[in-house]
């Protein structure tokens, strides 16, 4: 369990903003936090790492109290058992990925868990090549795997997919679920894809002006209504038909595209760019658009 008590004054693009966040959050949980620049998200994970200090409030993890400012108490980044993980990568470009692996080590640390790494994160055949000739997603998966060297309690996740193209994204979304699962970790992560969230998220904090406006589930968060149904996925709306009976919606998934039959009012409801939710009920998909934040 993680409770986030704080409260911390920030310089906005608006003026002076006040972040003031109370949060319980489960072991095991991957959340997302939401919503659009300059609300605190940011801000929110470099306090639970220690790079930033909150005004005033708490910060306790599991049975460990890392910030308590009535008490005077402020864990050390290096005291704190968390990897962090940034859009930029923060790779050290004169190493090899392995050299980069190995710099995060703890000192009495064997290399197993590296090599366990290694091999989850696909990363045996790039060991010894250095960042400036690996791809955005290569570099990305080394900063994942960096990350976790040391077996952190949390990992916070600050928009690290933004800058990689479709396919690749999708292909990174899996390796962080599957390191989410394999090294029982709680997970934090910034993201603005809301098929990114629905895809990976158990719980989204949505923020505004410092403040979370709502919380729950995704499909609560962004369509206002829990769904049941055996498959979900995400897509982009590419083209709208309007035929005689009925409305036919071609909704791009990741690198596929399928077709969708909707009621005329559902399809006139959509857009070209849409994001919408394929819910499969005994094989008859239902479309919902999803409402995104600004």
């Amino acid at each position: 369990m993680i409770k986030l008590d704080i409260n911390k004054e920030l310089q906005a693009a608006t003026g002076t903003m006040t972040l003031r966040l109370n949060l319980n959050i489960e072991s095991g949980q991957l959340i997302t936090l939401y919503g659009p620049s300059g609300v605190g998200k940011t801000s929110t994970l470099r306090m639970i790492s220690g790079l930033m200090q909150p005004d005033s409030g708490q910060i306790c993890v599991e049975d460990e109290t890392w910030f308590d400012a009535e008490n005077k108490i402020n864990w050390s980044p290096q005291k704190r058992k968390v990897g962090y993980v940034f859009q930029d990568y923060a790779l050290f470009p004169h190493m090899t990925v392995l050299e980069n692996l190995n710099f995060a080590k703890a000192k009495n640390q064997t290399n197993s868990s590296i090599s366990d790494l290694i091999e989850i994160m696909e990363l045996g055949q790039l060991q010894n090549r250095k960042p400036e000739s690996l791809s955005g997603g290569q570099k990305q998966r080394v900063a994942l795997a960096r990350a976790l060297v040391q077996k952190p309690k949390i990992l916070l996740l600050d928009e690290p997919l933004a800058a990689l193209d479709s396919a690749i994204r999708h292909k990174l979304q899996g390796f962080l679920k599957t390191v989410h699962q394999e090294f029982q970790l709680t997970t934090i992560l910034i993201s603005h894809d809301v098929g990114e969230i629905v895809k990976l998220a158990d719980h989204v904090y949505q923020l505004e002006e410092g403040k979370i406006l709502k919380q729950g589930t995704p499909e609560t968060i962004f369509i206002e209504q829990n769904l049941s149904g055996k498959f979900k996925f995400t897509g982009e709306v590419l083209k709208i038909q309007q035929e005689e009976i009925i409305g036919i919606v071609t909704v791009r998934i990741h690198t596929d595209v399928v077709k969708v039959v909707v009621q005329h009012e559902e399809a006139s409801k959509l857009a070209i760019g849409d994001q919408v939710l394929v819910v499969s009920k005994a094989f008859t998909p239902l479309l919902y658009k999803i409402e995104v934040s600004i």
